[in-house]
């Protein structure tokens, strides 16, 4: 099997050898066991099920969250020649039958994606019995558990579906899971017996720099020129990149900007021109990295600061994914701090406003109590607030809570169609276009062509509708732009606007029951990670790698020797005479050549001990007086 396993690698993925831990969590999979897999941003997790999936007979199951990272894999393994599909919100009730249909009766398909909510549709339900599935892979299995920093209850379905597979393995896969995460992650797969792989969360090529600083776009600018290469830069909001992406772009430095808001077409050539390295720095909020493949990423910086560790490992974690020497350098000042604690508690609005949400946005969308399961509408957020007379920030936190209740699902993926509904009742409808005679054709094939527009928002396509009028699109949409003014429908053209799922019929609103325990909980949980990202950011006497290795359990690590702690520790170290002789040796030595840092060491080491020259060299790289050279 071990020959097989690498001719596949070698034949689909191009790669002689396995990275450390993926040949034996493959083996333990193709033993049947299941398996539990840790491994940290970069260390290679979608070969660990891709290539047992390849050596078996049957299709994969893959659940996932992340509809970007379904849509990147199914492409990547399209291009390989390996048939793959996935089904996700959004898609029409059409393409979800097709899609099913082919995994169901093509025996040539290998991979099926799907979000955990899909577990829950009875249509999905029904064809899971006809599925041979080879295996069951979870992937972000951190957020079954509700210690878990993304905890989502769909998750939870995931062990109800063993049953019907009781000889098939699950791969579980994470970035990010403390000690009690990964091991409430196998309680609630249902392991048959605990079988933990774990890659060490050490990055020794990895420098982590905490910096307060009052003008963090200058100190920004001053490292993007210490620090040849590609970049990223993350920020908190959608309006922030852009107005970064602008500022570098005005000092000469090529950069971009990029959200989950984006047009799906725009996001795709924006990723493309930075793996590319057209682009040179990309500005972004956390949308941006998930299953992107990049590996020279040379340094990543962070002007405001991450909800919990486990976000902030995993993006500083996307530098230096080649092993060699890349820095993640996190600027704040106090009032970020500030911030982050008033972030806290607004994301936990009181339980009567999440309940008064979830009624309001009932009514908005005409979700009679007993229906909606499994329906979906646009979630323009300012649209909503303006109707609801709410303000945004409450309804989105609310809607996030609503999710962790497991009653809906708030989806950022914005490659939609446009939507109709039409609002008058059949008769009433009737007599609009009768006094509209204008309208009259084209609304019957609105009606032809689209059924449910009387019950709830649809899917509907411009273009083809354009055509069976033999129109121009615009003037499709200029008609039903006209109607909508004339209240007799609502029509949200497609626009770069995430949607919001319900996952279960809609309560009755004296019975919408949040449970106090839960939400106290899920507050518990939250603030436990706030409190550690304040102790990460305040320790100033703890070296920053290991402050973060013993968050995920590594309780035995030693000094980095390389970040602004151990670098302010170890310059207190060296006398200060040897420090100005070491430090005055280097100076001169960079002042009139160009040197790597190997090169360094070899020309100093006659006369200073190593260690001490790379402590020195160190702290005049992190002060600007020197810069790396690759």
């Amino acid at each position: 099997m071990q020959e097989r396993i690498h001719a596949i690698l070698k034949q689909f993925w191009g790669y002689d050898r396995f990275r450390p831990l993926q040949e034996d969590i493959i083996l333990s999979v193709l033993d049947g066991k299941d398996t539990l897999a840790l491994l940290p941003t970069g260390g290679g997790k979608s070969i660990c099920f891709q290539v047992p999936a390849m050596a078996k007979n049957g299709l994969c199951l893959v659940i996932s969250p992340l509809i970007a990272l379904m849509r990147d894999q199914v492409d990547n393994l399209k291009q390989r020649g390996v048939k793959a599909a996935a089904i996700y919100s959004g898609m029409s009730q059409r393409d979800i039958e097709r899609t099913l249909d082919n995994v169901l009766f093509d025996k040539d398909y290998k991979f099926l994606y799907i979000s955990p909510e899909r577990l829950k549709t009875d249509r999905f339900r029904a064809n899971l019995p006809k599925m041979k599935l080879s295996l069951i892979v979870v992937d972000e299995a951190h957020c079954i558990s509700q210690w878990g920093y993304d905890f989502r209850p769909p998750y939870l379905e995931i062990a109800e579906i063993r049953p019907y597979f009781p000889n098939i393995p699950i791969l579980a896969l994470t970035a990010t899971a403390t000690p009690e995460v990964v091991k409430d992650i196998q309680h609630q797969l249902k392991f048959k017996k605990e079988n933990l792989f774990q890659k060490s969360f050490l990055r020794d090529n990895l420098t982590y720099y905490i910096v307060k600083e009052d003008d963090k776009k200058n100190r920004m600018l001053r490292v993007i020129r210490k620090y040849p290469g590609t970049g990223i830069i993350y920020v908190r909001n959608r309006r922030k990149t852009k107005e970064v992406a602008d500022f570098l772009r005005m000092k000469g430095i090529s950069a971009d900007y990029y959200h989950a808001g984006l047009d799906g077409d725009i996001r795709i050539r924006k990723q493309a021109e930075w793996k590319s390295g057209k682009t040179r720095i990309i500005v972004s909020t956390n949308a941006f990295g998930m299953g992107i493949d990049k590996s020279d990423v040379r340094f990543v910086i962070h002007i405001d600061i991450p909800d919990t560790l486990e976000a902030y490992f995993q993006e500083a974690g996307r530098g230096g994914r080649d092993e060699l020497p890349s820095v993640a350098i996190l600027l704040y000042d106090p009032g970020d701090l500030r911030e982050l604690r008033n972030n806290f508690e607004l994301s936990f609005p009181p339980l009567s406003v999440i309940q008064e949400v979830y009624v309001k946005l009932c009514n908005l969308f005409q979700i009679a109590i007993g229906s909606g399961k499994n329906t979906s509408y646009p979630f323009d957020l300012k649209w909503i607030a303006k109707e609801l007379q709410i303000k945004p920030v409450i309804i989105h936190n609310a809607v996030k809570f609503l999710e962790k209740a497991g009653l809906v699902f708030l989806d950022d993926d914005t490659k939609k169609s446009s939507v109709l509904h039409i609002r008058l009742k059949k008769d009433d409808f009737a007599r609009f276009y009768a006094l509209n005679p204008d309208l009259e054709e084209f609304t019957k094939i609105l009606l032809r062509s689209y059924n449910g527009l009387f019950i709830q928002y649809i899917s509907i396509n411009e273009y083809e509708t354009a055509r069976r009028m033999q129109w121009d699109v615009d003037q499709v949409k200029s008609n039903l732009l006209r109607m909508k003014q004339d209240r007799a429908v609502d029509y949200i053209p497609s626009s770069n606007q995430p949607s919001i799922l319900f996952l279960e019929n809609r309560i009755s609103d004296g019975f919408v029951y949040l449970s106090p325990d839960i939400y106290k909980k899920r507050k518990e949980v939250a603030l436990q990670r706030l409190t550690a990202v304040e102790y990460f950011i305040n320790t100033e006497s703890v070296c920053r790698s290991r402050q973060l290795l013993a968050y995920f359990g590594e309780k035995k690590s030693k000094d980095c020797g390389k970040c602004d702690v151990c670098l302010r520790i170890h310059k207190d170290d060296l006398e200060n005479a040897e420090f100005e002789e070491i430090s005055t040796a280097i100076l001169s030595l960079t002042k009139t050549r160009t040197l790597t840092f190997r090169q360094l060491i070899a020309k100093l080491s006659d006369h200073f001990i190593e260690e001490k020259i790379v402590k020195v060299a160190r702290w005049l790289l992190d002060q600007g007086k020197i810069s790396l050279m690759e």
